[in-house]
């Protein structure tokens, strides 16, 4: 299956790949590999990528994996199809329970077998034997005996999916010892790390959530305050409220044109409570209409998913516009469960206090087109909780998603008609189908070729005359062969061992097209979306053979053409077409770019927002006067500077209305554009201050020890005086501020020049005025 790959994604498959690939040229079996990455990263299908590229890679050695689920449930079968769907056939992928029940003796290269090693691994407490049968002794070969008879053969890659299930990592364990695998690769978004760990791949959550793969952030507990009728119960509350933000979010997927109906998972109680929570939960839905269908009637908004239910219903349930509204489910759905059009979680109160973590809310986490939306809204997963307290535990990996900490826009505020910038990323430093008239120009330029040809003939002449040769049979391969090694003096042999006689054999088709992407991803330069930018490239290439040479007529147009390309007296004449192509290309790159953020990028009114959410794992409460928002919550990473700033403020509040500290990345907050090394970007000054004689400022703080070498401020600094400068608000002011012997100084010139400084020059930085 083609799938394209995002960059991180391609990052970790290649890491992935190369780490394994050193673990098993090492002595001795058991070296574990952790991949962590975010829930709704995509883990099934890098790691699938990563088994295509680790065979890709090691065509010489024989391996074979075994992938294993911890825990209830049937994500096995899910991983099962997930990989069936992406390998389309190769690799072969085999369930446990259907191949090894006692007919085969062994695993065959490359294959994958899937297992859940919940269901294997039952034993008899008092004899300790076996109780499946796929493990126990008996007449027919165990899956144990499966596994000894593999190894005498080729070496196994052990995939432990979610190894972070378990308390103390029991199960893990179990696998490494029963499984006794050459390499173990654990797949999770918290995995425990222990002293046998030998590498570490990481996907950064940042990188997910801006590839718009996973939701912003998850507020907790969003308006609960809105419902003033005294006489609902908190049951009713929260289902009330999560009735409403359903309604919202459809409104506001109609309005993006996008065909979604967001789904509301209703997790209740395990214990015997539950049953009074489902009719609970029926009665008030059946009020407005969302009813289940039974035996053709009622219109099946609302579903019921239990224990002992078949996981059909999940997959059916995950279509983005199926039309149920509702699911309420006993126990946690089974981890790995893909449904990216949850956007509602509502969690009934089990005990007298709720833990919240990603492994809880993971189920609302993905975005439905893996893309992020204009109505931030969409980007946010909402969590509804009767809960009397809620922790919520410290992601150590991504400590900022689940938000339950809120503020207030004060009731004083008035309207600031600033005009915001924001857009959402389009370059992933890739060749793109752009490059295919861009690599033409060149090759036509080089053999002295016209673009409205006529007759192919002249054009293989032109380019026979330039020293390609076209006429070629076989594309061979040199091998040794018939090469004999004096076994007296063998443990001697050493270096490279010279053939007596060289046979050319025809090269395989998967190792030409293996040599032929390697040739282009070594001439790509400096574009940093390798693996994305091969496919571009190849494009480009096989349509100028086939609309200059002829290639269509040829029997096989794509390996002949990869044979002539790679031909030993052809290679360097288009390698170096290839090359000079490619920055030509830098260009039309750049251009289609601009094209793009133009479609992208847009301005819009920006106000404060009405209500922000904030996690205190990330975010302290600070007190302070005259901030914007009834609770004055600030990032703990601040700097020294910013804090410095902050006192300032709170020293002269007697001149100030509000100030409020800007964030970043998101439509929530005030933006402005500006450009960099050719490229466009967002900047979000840090402070916005309302002064009490209307003016408003609009300030970036600055450390005096920054020289700016780079020229990144000169460029934010200048972009804000132009932002500024086009402003609706005339009242409006800003600049780069610095604190320098104990005044605030504010540099709000049209042409930032820090060399100045450098040399001793402050003329054209001013005292900040409040």
């Amino acid at each position: 299956m083609n799938i394209n790959l995002k960059e991180y994604q391609e990052r970790a498959v290649d890491q992935l790949t190369d780490k394994v690939k050193g673990l098993l040229e090492l002595e001795g079996i058991g070296e574990v590999c952790v991949f962590q990455a975010p829930t709704g990263s995509g883990k099934t299908i890098m790691t699938a990528k990563f088994i295509e590229g680790i065979i890709r890679e090691m065509p010489k050695t024989d391996l074979c994996f075994v992938w294993v689920s911890i825990g209830k449930g049937n994500l096995h079968l899910q991983s099962k199809h997930s990989l069936e769907r992406i390998f389309g056939g190769s690799p072969r992928v085999s369930l446990i329970e259907e191949e090894f029940n006692g007919g085969r003796e062994r695993i065959v290269r490359n294959e994958v077998v899937v297992a859940n090693w919940e269901k294997l691994r039952t034993k008899d407490r008092e004899s300790g034997d076996w109780k499946n049968v796929l493990m126990k002794d008996g007449e027919k070969i165990n899956f144990r005996e499966v596994l000894a008879k593999t190894r005498e053969q080729r070496q196994i890659i052990l995939i432990i999916d979610e190894s972070h299930i378990g308390a103390t990592a029991e199960r893990t364990n179990e696998l490494r010892k029963e499984i006794n695998a050459d390499v173990i690769l654990e797949m999770s978004a918290t995995p425990t790390i222990t002293q046998n760990v030998f590498e570490i791949v990481r996907v950064n959550p940042a990188e997910v959530i801006e590839e718009g793969m996973i939701k912003k952030e998850l507020i907790i507990n969003e308006g609960i305050n809105k419902i003033e009728n005294d006489e609902k119960d908190s049951q009713e509350v929260v289902l009330e409220m999560a009735f409403q933000k359903r309604a919202e979010l459809k409104k506001l997927f109609e309005k993006e044109k996008v065909k979604v109906n967001p789904l509301v998972l209703i997790q209740i109680p395990t214990a015997e409570a539950g049953k009074d929570k489902i009719e609970a939960v029926r009665e008030f839905l059946g009020k407005r209409n969302i009813v289940e269908r039974k035996n053709g009637n009622g219109n099946g908004k609302l579903a019921i998913w239990l224990a002992d239910q078949k996981s059909e219903l999940l997959d059916w349930i995950s279509e983005p516009d199926n039309e149920i509204e509702f699911l309420i489910f006993k126990q946690a759905i089974d981890t790995g469960w893909d449904c990216p059009r949850a956007h509602i979680l509502v969690k009934f109160r089990e005990s007298h206090s709720e833990t919240f973590e990603i492994q809880t809310v993971g189920r609302i986490l993905r975005m439905p087109e893996q893309k992020h939306y204009d109505s931030e809204d969409l980007n946010r997963g909402y969590i509804y909780t009767n809960v009397q307290s809620i922790l919520v535990k410290k992601e150590e990996y991504n400590p900022n998603i689940i938000k339950h900490l809120n503020s207030k826009r004060i009731e004083d505020y008035k309207s600031i008609k600033l005009t915001s910038y924001y857009k959402q990323r389009v370059d992933y430093g890739d060749v793109t189908a752009s490059f295919t008239p861009t690599f033409e120009k060149s090759a036509n330029e080089y053999f002295g070729l016209k673009g409205d040809h006529t007759l192919f003939a002249e054009c293989i002449l032109n380019v026979e005359k330039k020293g390609i040769s076209l006429n070629i049979k076989h594309y061979e391969q040199e091998i040794i062969a018939d090469t004999k090694l004096d076994m007296k003096s063998f443990d001697e042999l050493q270096g490279k061992i010279t053939p007596e006689t060289i046979k050319r054999l025809m090269i395989a088709g998967n190792d030409l097209d293996n040599m032929f992407k390697q040739v282009i991803k070594s001439n790509l330069g400096s574009f940093r979306g390798v693996k994305r930018s091969v496919s571009p490239v190849k494009t480009a290439i096989y349509c100028w053979f086939r609309k200059y040479l002829g290639a269509e007529s040829w029997s096989e147009p794509s390996f002949l053409t990869q044979k002539i390309f790679l031909h030993n007296g052809n290679k360097a004449i288009f390698e170096k077409i290839l090359r000079e192509s490619i920055e030509a290309y830098r260009e039309v790159k750049e251009d289609e770019v601009r094209e793009k953020v133009k479609e992208s990028e847009k301005y819009y009114n920006f106000e404060l927002p009405k209500e922000l959410f904030f996690n205190d794992h990330t975010d302290e409460l600070v007190e302070v006067k005259k901030y914007a928002y009834d609770k004055c919550y600030l990032g703990k990473d601040r700097s020294e500077p910013e804090k410095n700033f902050e006192k300032f403020l709170d020293d002269n509040s007697e001149k100030i209305s509000w100030w409020w500290k800007n964030g970043e990345n998101k439509q929530d907050y005030f933006g402005v554009r500006y450009e960099y090394n050719n490229e466009i970007f967002t900047f979000y000054p840090d402070y916005l201050v309302q002064l009490n004689d209307g003016r408003l400022g609009i300030l970036e703080i600055k450390q005096l020890g920054d020289r700016d070498g780079s020229g990144k401020t000169k460029a934010k600094a200048e972009a804000l005086q132009k932002h500024l400068a086009d402003q609706k608000n005339k009242k409006v002011f800003g600049g780069v501020v610095i604190e320098k012997n104990g005044d605030w100084l504010i540099n709000s010139e049209n042409v930032y020049d820090w060399e100045k400084c450098e040399s001793g020059d402050w003329s054209e930085w001013k005292i900040l005025e409040l």
